[in-house]
């Protein structure tokens, strides 16, 4: 496993937090470049959004899982982190608007993003060109995906980034306690995402908690997370076991940072912490086109 602690000053962490705070009273616009065109006619009967920067012509998809806590959507801010990913990735992004918790539960939301990867490959997209790409409960939903797609022999992806994941219903990361009251989430809101999320299901098998499963034969991940996110043991842990698994695993972690603060991302005035974000997922996407894996 390829660790890099990204650091950052108190006034990068001050910095992330105004542009999030910002972009509730100002949503930031989608760029006026940004193409909606659809670039394949079939997404497996679940709603998405295709969303396409400029850049040079790239044969190949990312596809984008958004957050929420599996509960929530926000059409608008998710239009543009996919067009943020899309600039980092060199792809077009096709972004899976998966049915919501509470009404409708694991696997709902699982089986929505399975659909739509498996209807790429059926319009003859080569899946070592497609990207699976998730924040928080969207990054959770692609390391899940990558188990119910290996277990039931589908050709994976040509590599994941999950950015903050929640891999382990059972909440029983340490990091859970030792961050409490430095992130803006704690234990009580696990607890009421589990709930909403799993109804039924249990919590300590996979791919609902992806740690739990067969982490062997997964394709190169780029996981991230904050130091000071309730969540960042699940990352590690994860990170951890796919790699002890064989498979070719980057962790980065973003020192002073809590839970979403990649979503400094979407200002228009992007922060340095945001610009290395993009910045290491454009160097990582690049090493899965090239296929050449290198630590930096």
């Amino acid at each position: 496993m390829h660790l890099t602690h990204i650091s950052a000053t108190p006034d990068d962490s001050a910095a992330v937090l105004a542009e999030i705070r910002a972009m509730v009273s100002q949503p930031p616009a989608l760029p006026a470049e940004a193409d909606l065109t659809p670039l394949l006619p079939h997404t497996g009967g679940v709603p998405t959004t295709w969303v396409n920067a400029p850049h040079e012509p790239e044969t190949g998809v990312t596809i984008y899982v958004h957050g929420g806590g599996f509960e929530y959507t926000n059409r608008h801010l998710e239009q543009v982190m996919a067009y943020r990913l899309s600039q980092a990735t060199g792809r077009p992004v096709l972004a899976v608007d998966y049915r919501l918790a509470p009404e409708h539960r694991y696997p709902a939301a699982l089986e929505d993003v399975v659909a739509v990867y498996r209807s790429l490959l059926d319009q003859g997209m080569p899946a070592s060109r497609i990207l699976l790409a998730g924040e928080s409960a969207g990054a959770t939903l692609v390391l899940s995906a990558l188990l119910v797609l290996k277990r039931e022999g589908d050709l994976l992806p040509g590599g994941a980034l999950a950015v903050s994941p929640q891999t382990d219903f059972t909440l029983s990361s340490p990091s859970i306690d030792t961050n409490d009251g430095q992130d803006v989430v704690t234990r009580a809101v696990l607890g009421h995402v589990r709930t909403q999320y799993l109804g039924g299901a249990r919590p300590d098998q996979a791919p609902q908690s992806p740690l739990h499963g067969d982490l062997t034969g997964l394709p190169p991940l780029l996981i991230v997370a904050g130091s000071k996110e309730v969540m960042l043991d699940d990352a590690r842990r994860f990170a951890e076991a796919a790699a002890a698994a064989g498979g070719i695993v980057r962790l980065d972690i973003y020192e002073g940072m809590p839970h979403a603060f990649h979503a400094s991302v979407l200002s228009a005035e992007l922060s340095p912490t945001a610009t290395t974000l993009l910045h290491r997922i454009q160097k990582w996407s690049g090493s899965i086109r090239s296929g050449v894996h290198i630590a930096e």
